[in-house]
């Protein structure tokens, strides 16, 4: 059965909501879970604005201590649930192939997805249908109301 599970978050009501649902499976089966937060610097991957270079250092501080609020927040569910809980925090990667790295690791893989379609889907991608497409574990997702996530 499932020991080990890998829960990517990136603090959201979606991931919330995931990570909710992951820790109860995981005390139910009395698993222990790795939260993982993958955390891309927008300076390397192009997708910061040149009006934002003059404050790309505060930019990235500021996004790890939102990445570390995320892992803290979620680590601190865990504990509330009596559920045995790691957080990791990896840099400069992207979020579907930090999942795939991490996932040889784990037995199963639970993180949230937007469901997304038609242009939103297309204009911001899928984290969790990029992982799961080259997944070699066990995946589950849980869908997240767009209104509330």
């Amino acid at each position: 059965m499932y020991r080990k599970i890998l829960i990517p978050t990136d603090g959201s009501a979606c991931a919330n909501h995931a990570v909710a649902e992951a820790l109860e499976l995981a005390k139910a089966i009395g698993a222990e879970v790795t939260f993982l937060y993958a955390l891309e610097n927008p300076l390397t991957t192009g997708t910061a604005s040149p009006e934002a270079l003059p404050y790309s250092a505060q930019l990235w501080e500021d996004l790890k201590a939102m990445a570390n609020e995320a892992l803290e927040s979620a680590t601190e569910a865990a504990s509330a649930a009596q559920v045995k809980a790691t957080a990791v925090r990896v840099d400069n990667r992207a979020p579907v192939q930090a999942i795939l790295e991490a996932e040889a690791d784990h037995d199963l893989v639970v993180m949230g997805t937007h469901g997304r379609r038609g242009f939103n889907r297309w204009m911001f991608g899928s984290v969790a249908e990029g992982a799961l497409r080259r997944a070699k574990r066990p995946f589950l997702l849980i869908r997240s109301d767009e209104t509330k996530g």
